[in-house]
């Protein structure tokens, strides 16, 4: 997949040996040639940033109208930046290199970097678990704002513009680019979906993901070298043996929001500690193998994505908490053995990673609901609240301006706070 030393279009990480990753500038400009070379290749812009700076998206098509759309981006963390730069050989391959075909039933859309504002504040001491590159942007924005953390809120200009690409194309499938953190593990890629998939709260789109798109990648990357693994979320990162957490997410999160509105949606977390060279590559390998079963189901996945979308949930689980025993177990996890020592530096307890392969039985740890909440028929939302009234806009929720007065009885919902002294 990496070209040789001096292909006019060798991506600037290739170039670097995967030691750096380029800046928003030098990425603009090079997608930008890339566009200019190629029919198949378009660059837009679709909002700015905290700082005004302008969101680019790439838009891969051989034209076509109503043709379905996988929707991937990266950088959402500045410092996990992997999906970038296996956008851009990808968009080459695509664009140059005969791997079209891939564009045959579906378009791709990437946005290389989401937290551009963070990605301009590089430096050598951001992100310091992850392996490589040597210079990583921020986790946050320019208002410190994390963008995963913000999907419901849309406090931030970057949220709100990718909430308005997302209502715009519709993707049959959307792929949110990161990198773990947590215990050091054999596994290279790894990859997750609202809930786990066992807890989430569309079950049409879900069961598509579980079923169908993990099996496919999975399989892509093995043949590819990797190994790849439903993201192990861990319990208690210094003792790996408790067991990993599949848990139920809210709309904050790009999975979560991906789940209540009955969107596909992948989140993908490649190991911290492996190198940026070999997590650029699996994250290639997964995107193209996401690309081919997106287009292989597409009438699958809006049939699926239409039966969630019609459907109305009448309660909402709003609290939960660890099941007492697992709900499952991986029986041949493929950890590395560790030791642990007490640190100079922290004065506690860390751990020494040995390098050295094992394999133990790992415990799935569920969640056993505490409150659930029953959802009302509808919602009455006074004129002043302008800001609930925008952001029911901004994600595309109906509702109706009531244009003359009108008595109604309703149930009113006051917030529950507990104050604590200091």
């Amino acid at each position: 997949m990496i070209v040789k030393s001096g292909d006019p279009w060798i991506t600037p990480a290739e170039t670097a040996g995967f030691r750096t990753t380029p800046r928003y500038a030098e990425v603009r400009a090079w997608l930008n040639r890339l566009g200019a070379a190629s029919p198949l290749i378009t660059v837009n812009t679709f909002g700015r940033t905290t700082e005004g700076r302008e969101m680019i998206y790439v838009r891969a098509s051989k034209g076509g109208r109503g043709k379905p759309v996988v929707l991937v981006q990266g950088g959402i963390h500045a410092g996990e930046i992997d999906g970038k730069d296996a956008g851009l050989m990808l968009l080459r391959d695509i664009a140059l290199r005969g791997k079209d075909n891939l564009l045959d039933k579906v378009d791709l859309v990437f946005v290389p970097i989401y937290n551009i504002d963070g990605h301009e504040q590089p430096s050598a001491f951001n992100f310091l678990h992850i392996r490589g590159p040597v210079e990583k942007g921020r986790d946050a924005n320019a208002r410190n704002i994390d963008l995963n953390r913000d999907y419901a809120k849309l406090d931030a200009p970057e949220s709100r513009a990718m909430i308005g690409l997302i209502r715009l194309l519709d993707p049959i499938l959307y792929i949110d680019c990161l990198v773990s953190e947590g215990f050091d593990m054999q596994y290279d890629v790894t990859f997750t979906y609202a809930g786990w998939g066992k807890y989430a709260r569309h079950r049409a789109t879900a069961d598509w993901l579980e079923h169908r798109f993990g099996p496919a990648v999975s399989t892509a990357l093995t043949n590819a070298g990797h190994i790849p693994i439903i993201y192990p979320s861990p319990i208690d990162t210094r003792h790996p043996e408790k067991g990993i957490r599949y848990s139920p997410e809210g709309p904050r999160y790009s999975t979560g929001y991906g789940d209540f509105i009955g969107m596909p949606t992948v989140l993908v977390e490649n190991h911290m500690l492996k190198p940026y060279r070999q997590r650029v590559l699996g994250t290639y390998v997964l995107l193209e193998a996401a690309m081919k079963i997106a287009a292989e189901d597409a009438v699958r996945i809006a049939a699926a994505k239409a039966t969630d979308c019609a459907s109305r949930p009448i309660e909402l689980l709003t609290r939960w908490k660890p099941a007492s025993t697992p709900i499952g177990w991986i029986e041949d996890f493929k950890g590395v053995a560790f030791d642990t020592y007490v640190s100079k530096a922290s004065g506690r307890e860390e751990q020494r990673w040995l390098g050295k392969p094992i394999t133990f039985r790992m415990p799935i740890i569920g969640q056993t609901p505490v409150e659930s909440v029953r959802l009302p028929k509808a919602w009455w939302v006074p004129r002043e609240q302008t800001e609930v009234i925008e952001r029911l806009r901004l994600h595309g929720i109906q509702f109706e301006t009531i244009q003359t007065p009108k008595e109604l009885k309703l149930d009113r919902v006051r917030g529950r706070f507990r104050l604590r002294a200091k």
